[in-house]
C-alpha cells in the first residue's frame, strides 16, 4: 500500500469565531482540525475544478453536437481570411 507524504504546509488565518465553529465541526466529525479543513478543501477544489473543466450535455445537445461535428457549416468569407492569416504567421 502506498502512502502520500504530506510535504508541503499552508498556513491560513481566521477569527475566533470561525476557529472555534471549525474545532467543533472537526470534533463532531472526530478529527483535527488540519485533517477537517484540508478534506473539505479538497473536496471542494475538486468540485469547483469539476465545474468549469467538464462539460455535461442533455442527449438532445449531445446528439446535435455529434451531428454538427459529423456535418461542419461551409466556410464563410471572415473564416476563409481567418485561415489565410494563420496559414501566413504560423509554418
Amino acid at each position: 500500500m502506498t502512502t502520500l507524504t504530506k510535504d508541503t504546509r499552508l498556513h491560513i488565518r481566521c477569527d475566533q469565531e470561525v476557529r472555534r465553529l471549525l474545532e467543533k465541526a472537526a470534533a463532531y466529525a472526530h478529527t483535527s482540525v488540519s485533517e477537517f479543513v484540508l478534506k473539505n478543501a479538497v473536496e471542494h477544489a475538486q468540485s469547483v475544478v469539476q465545474a468549469h473543466e467538464a462539460i455535461t450535455l442533455s442527449q438532445e445537445h449531445f446528439a446535435a453536437f455529434l451531428d454538427a461535428l459529423d456535418r461542419p457549416a461551409p466556410a464563410n468569407p471572415a473564416l476563409e481570411r481567418a485561415f489565410a492569416r494563420h496559414a501566413k504567421h504560423v509554418q
